[in-house]
């Protein structure tokens, strides 16, 4: 896999997705033994380096009955290779974060410079402060172990970031003429989208350089890989507003706990921690739309599990229900990433629901608890499960840039950790399954209905699709 692109073979379609290597663009290129050899904490046995001819599936699950007919995508298994094509000593390496925070930047800064130092003998690190703009218009800060020290147990990110400051031409510039040849890029789509563009440009330059990749999104909206790193430190948190929200509601009567999450198209953070929590009634996130008023709509629920209950908890990822707001606030801002502006559902479902219960139960006592945790649920240190991942996450990107891979994201699929192409990544998205029974669990733990008005499309599909299984 020196090439990138992708390779098909006979039978079953088995996609091979080729990693971009620096051989490619410079053949002369000299490799080296791996210094793992060398180091006192390794002991490479046969089968310890991973082979270019190792490959982890995309898709686990196949129709035993028409194997035949399934395409099979895999992708390069990460990890160390017998053969790397830099040298410590000459190696200068750029660290930088962007876009918002997320529990594990730290982490994966620190694990980075470790790595480097201590398995490949790396001693020119430095880190590029606030973003992509750092690379043309601040210091860019030396990294050694004893610096980065205690990083993982802070939150946010200690080189600061930012949004926007993307100028390809000054970023390669500065790349080039700082003598960098390997930089890691931990960012979201927009920064992996930027990513791309340097990539490409580096090559057309013809410079040796390695661009890796290090997927982060608190709302896990990057495809492919199995998670985002800071996901379950995110759940975890929000639990803590969850639980707050819940003991609001049950102290007054007819009280309703109202939580907004981080998940601007994709409500993984919601759906996660309603399905930890169980102190949960309804869960909103914008992968399905919903309506408010008449028979079947979220008032009613609500108004409905206040009788049952006397109180009601209700979750919603900050993407959701968008298309409610008057036409006059949803103005088509966008943020320096590209970012739609998002208006607060959150507020305006509490405005909402006091108004229509004033008009129809003018005499008994509402109240409604907003709570939003969105910057306490990605400014804090990761947990223990994200801390060991982003530690496997960091390795992972520093041995394939070390191989002379470029222009890849290292992240797991399948529970196996890969190299992924990286124009790949930048345009995947990874939105809830609504058809995956995931969210059916949501709606079965939460006892909550579809919000489909009556005569919508999804209804007669569903009829549709139950009809013919009744059929069959």
């Amino acid at each position: 896999m020196a090439n990138g692109g992708t390779d098909v073979k006979q039978g079953p379609k088995i996609l091979l997705e080729k990693v971009p290597h620096l051989k490619s663009f410079l053949p002369d290129l000299r490799s080296y033994p791996n210094p793992l050899y060398q180091n006192s904490y390794f002991h490479p046995v046969p089968g310890f380096f991973v082979t270019d001819r190792e490959a982890i599936a995309q898709n686990i699950v196949m129709d035993v009955d028409k194997p035949v007919d399934q395409n099979q995508r895999y992708f390069a298994r990460a990890g160390p290779r017998e053969r790397v094509f830099f040298e410590g000593e000459e190696v200068k390496v750029a660290i930088v974060t962007c876009g918002g925070l997320c529990p594990g930047m730290n982490t994966v800064i620190r694990e980075l410079v470790n790595g480097l130092w201590y398995q490949y003998h790396v001693r020119d690190i430095r880190g590029i402060q606030a973003g992509y703009r750092g690379f043309f218009s601040s210091e860019h800060v030396p990294l050694t172990p004893k610096v980065v020290d205690h990083w993982h147990k802070q939150g946010g990110t200690r080189l600061g970031t930012s949004r926007g400051g993307f100028d390809l031409q000054k970023i390669v510039n500065a790349i080039q003429d700082r003598g960098y040849n390997i930089v890691f890029l931990i960012g979201g789509d927009g920064t992996l989208r930027g990513a791309v563009e340097i990539f490409n440009e580096i090559n057309k330059r013809s410079l040796k350089v390695s661009i890796a990749c290090i997927p982060k999104t608190v709302d896990n909206d990057v495809g492919i890989i199995d998670r985002s790193f800071g996901l379950q430190t995110a759940v975890e948190v929000a639990q803590e507003a969850i639980s707050a929200a819940h003991v609001e509601a049950e102290s007054t009567p007819n009280g309703v706990g109202l939580v907004k999450v981080m998940g601007r198209y994709a409500g993984h953070i919601a759906v996660n921690a309603t399905l930890s929590s169980r102190d949960v009634d309804c869960c909103l996130i914008p992968e399905i739309k919903f309506f408010t008023q008449g028979q079947g709509g979220l008032f009613e629920f609500m108004e409905q599990r206040l009788m049952d209950n006397g109180h009601c908890v209700i979750v919603m990822a900050e993407g959701a229900g968008q298309d409610l707001l008057d036409e006059n606030l949803k103005e088509s801002t966008k943020d320096e990433s590209g970012n739609v502006l998002l208006r607060d559902i959150g507020l305006w479902l509490s405005t909402e629901f006091k108004k229509w219960w004033k008009e129809k139960h003018p005499d008994k006592l509402f109240a409604v608890k907003y709570i939003d945790p969105t910057y306490m649920v990605r400014a804090v240190p990761s947990n223990a499960t994200d801390t060991l991942y982003c530690t496997i996450l960091a390795h992972s990107a520093i041995h394939g840039a070390m191989a002379g891979y470029t222009g890849f994201v290292a992240g797991p699929v399948n529970g196996n950790y890969c190299y992924i192409p990286l124009e790949l990544v930048a345009v995947t998205k990874n939105p809830v399954d609504v058809n995956n029974p995931s969210w059916a669990w949501v709606r079965s733990v939460n006892n909550q209905p579809d919000f489909v008005p009556p005569g919508d499309d999804r209804h007669k599909a569903q009829e549709k699709a139950v009809q013919a299984n009744l059929t069959h």
